[in-house]
């Protein structure tokens, strides 16, 4: 073995030990005991609450939910603050309904000494009706618990720091909506920090941002203990349709602000899984650590300037445990610098005799197979666990997903062995590194175009690689690597959990550019004939051991979304699911794919035909403009359709709409003030939950459970009313 060979093997044997260290910097942190210091965060003593908190299922407007609520009065009423509850509708709007709920929200003041602005510590009580959140939102509300216990045994601080406690996060947002709209603590704006979680385990990642973010992040990144966020996130969190109790604040434009959750153990989220014994303390110690030193640094600092969104964002990445800041101003910069480095390697490497300017332009071209081939194996990777275990097919995640993730890793090692190594043997090993760094440059200008704050991800490897070169020395490479392990492998780790095995192939794309980047050091490697053989045996034996740890059992079941629905107009029900590909359970209630048009509120994909259950429809009356809607069971929702008028407002707040969906509505009725004196037709759909005493239901089998839907063992009651 030569000597440039040995180097080369210890350089990657280096890198694997860097790209360790790089994991581990991301996860969470030891969780700490009771008998940690008092002005400190405790995981356990914050676990406390969450077993409180979690006790039952606390939908909004439940009887459960109210004690939920007493609990978290007495416990801030014994941490020396005054908490009152604003008890109003809330009303949320998106681009295809109008949802609205009756919210109690816990809302709670330390007074600055000097205050520059507020600071807004925000998580939600309510829980889904399918399980009793002990992680969404019983983490983030205790830790926020914890939070303010530490910082009552300290000095004042120099800004209002604000508790909110939101209600009816899971119905439609609207306990953060009706504060961001109607409390008089909100008109002024300041800086959020909200607290969620999205599963039950891995680390606290900073994922969203308010707009003009680079103060606020630049406060997180120097504070923060344990900084786990990236700029890439809020790019794509910006594209998706999700929403949080965030989303109200950050809409508002007055509001500056984090939102932070962890998102590993996604099987559990929302499901009656979710509970205390399933957390995982170290990301409650996570959550606790960061959230009390943000709070710290935001409540004494000046908050002119941070308390309302101004100046850019930033760009930024977590590296070996801080977090590496620059602003977006020199997003393009740098994205045109890797592209001149990479353009540079190529020329250096013609006019050195390494390369012809024919191979490198056939070797970039060729490059493109195996990035195609990567994205397509990770889907394709997917379908064949879903036909293996049908099962998987309505879940994000497995319950325990790790031996799959590894696999997926193994798969793209072995597409990017074969790619390298068919095209060096054709066109030489430094055309094919050239070609890899092509398409990291290429890859740095798009997102530079279309996500900025993601654009680091290839084009700082790639100007690292392209400089590299250009210094024709393994030491040069080494450097390079670790650039681009210390800035991808964090995302590919992270991707897993977020975007789950369902979506492999983004993780699995960020995977194979990791690996272009790494070409190079290949380059003095001799082909090794059992590299790729023992890396399909690793793909074999990692998913058999998944398969065989991921059993569907009582603790870890199968989900199943059904629904059932009531048309009293003309005497029929049906069974419904929005399962796309309903699994054993679910086809013995569903037959016909449809959308169940009659029953706009369940989004159904498939319906069978049921039973007609003896189920009283909500009662309305007329005075004027004024409708009453009064139910005659207890249900958690009420969803209204008008034809011939607008409903003006509903529980004394404005909606106007002509559709309605009204979440905890109120036992002794429903207001809605319409827009008209004169005839109208209005549709009442009520519904509760429990399946349990309908005619033809079957129970559940052990190892299958309510998947973790919002309508999920929804009973739908519709009547339609004519009022003259």
């Amino acid at each position: 073995m030569s000597k440039r060979t040995m180097m080369s093997v210890a350089a990657l044997v280096g890198l694997a030990l860097i790209g360790a260290w790089v994991v581990l910097s991301v996860l969470p942190p030891s969780a700490r005991g009771a008998d940690t210091p008092a002005q400190e965060f405790s995981a356990a003593r914050a676990f406390t609450h969450v077993r409180q908190v979690s006790q039952a299922t606390h939908v909004a407007g439940s009887p459960a939910n109210d004690t939920v609520r007493e609990y978290l009065v007495t416990t801030l009423r014994g941490l020396g603050l005054d908490p009152q509850i604003q008890d109003t509708v809330g009303v949320s709007r998106s681009d295809d309904e109008v949802a609205a709920a009756r919210v109690r929200n816990v809302v709670a003041v330390i007074p600055g000494q000097d205050s520059t602005g507020r600071v807004f510590l925000v998580a939600h009580y309510d829980s889904v009706q399918t399980g009793p959140g002990a992680n969404d939102d019983g983490a983030g509300v205790s830790t926020i618990l914890e939070t303010v216990r530490a910082l009552k045994l300290g000095p004042a601080p120099r800004n209002d720091v604000v508790l909110v406690l939101t209600d009816a996060e899971e119905a439609c947002l609207c306990g953060a909506e009706a504060f961001v709209a109607q409390h008089p603590l909100a008109r002024d704006g300041g800086v959020v920090l909200n607290v969620e979680a999205r599963g039950s385990s891995g680390p606290a990642i900073m994922f969203e941002t308010s707009a003009g973010n680079a103060g606020v992040v630049g406060v997180y990144g120097k504070h923060a203990p344990h900084p786990v966020g990236t700029s890439f996130a809020v790019e794509v969190y910006r594209i998706l349709p999700n929403d949080t109790d965030f989303s109200p604040f950050r809409d508002s434009s007055r509001f500056t602000g984090l939102n932070t959750a962890y998102i590993d153990g996604q099987a559990a989220y929302h499901k009656a899984q979710d509970t205390a014994d399933r957390m995982d303390q170290r990301s409650l110690q996570h959550h606790g650590d960061n959230l009390l030193a943000l709070t710290r640094s935001f409540g004494s600092g000046d908050l002119t300037d941070l308390r309302a969104p101004s100046g850019p964002d930033a760009t930024y990445f977590p590296a070996l445990g801080v977090l590496i800041t620059y602003p977006d101003i020199l997003v393009w910069p740098l994205a045109i610098l890797a592209v001149l480095a990479v353009a540079a390697f190529a020329w250096w490497s013609v006019r050195g005799g390494q390369s012809t300017v024919k191979n490198i332009v056939i070797s970039s071209a060729l490059t493109a197979l195996p990035i195609i081939v990567t994205v397509a194996a990770a889907q394709l990777y997917w379908t064949i666990l879903t036909w293996l275990r049908p099962g998987f097919t309505n879940m994000i995640d497995p319950w325990w997903p790790v031996w799959f993730r590894w696999s997926v890793v193994a798969l793209v090692l072995i597409i990017l062995i074969s790619g390298y190594a068919v095209i060096s043997r054709r066109f030489g090993k430094v055309s094919a590194s050239i070609g890899g760094l092509v398409w990291l440059a290429l890859f740095g200008m798009l997102m530079a175009a279309t996500v900025p704050g993601g654009s680091y991800l290839t084009a700082l490897p790639a100007l690292a690689g392209g400089l590299a070169g250009l210094a024709g020395h393994i030491a040069a490479r080494f450097a390079a690597g670790v650039i681009a392990v210390v800035i991808l492998a964090p995302t590919v780790t992270l991707f897993f959990p977020a975007l789950g095995l369902a979506t492999a192939a983004a993780p699995a794309l960020f995977a194979i550019l990791l690996g272009l980047a790494l070409l190079p050091m290949l380059e003095e490697l001799p082909p090794v004939p059992w590299a790729l053989r023992s890396l399909v045996l690793a793909v074999v034996v990692l998913t058999t051991a998944g398969l065989v740890l991921n059993p569907f059992d009582a603790r870890r079941p199968m989900p199943s979304q059904l629904m059932y629905a009531v048309d009293t107009d003309s005497n029929s029900a049906v069974w419904a699911t929005t399962e796309a590909s309903p699994g054993a359970y679910t086809k013995q209630f569903v037959s016909k794919e449809d959308s169940a048009a009659a029953f706009p509120a369940l989004h159904a994909k498939w319906t069978g035909p049921a039973a007609v259950a003896t189920l009283p429809p909500a009662q309305v009356t007329r005075a004027g403009k004024t409708v009453t809607i009064i139910p005659q069971r207890q249900v958690r929702l009420i969803h209204i359709t008008v034809e011939g008028g607008t409903i003006e407002s509903a529980g004394g707040q404005s909606v106007n709409a002509t559709s309605l969906l009204f979440h905890a509505p109120p036992a002794s009725g429903l207001e809605l003030t319409l827009s008209t004196t004169a005839a109208v037709k209005i549709r009442v759909a009520d519904g509760s939950d429990g399946l349990e005493s309908l005619p033809g239901f079957k129970p559940r089998p052990p190892d299958v459970d309510a998947a973790g839907s919002h309508a999920s063992d929804l009973v739908l009651v519709s009547k339609t009313y004519e009022l003259k």
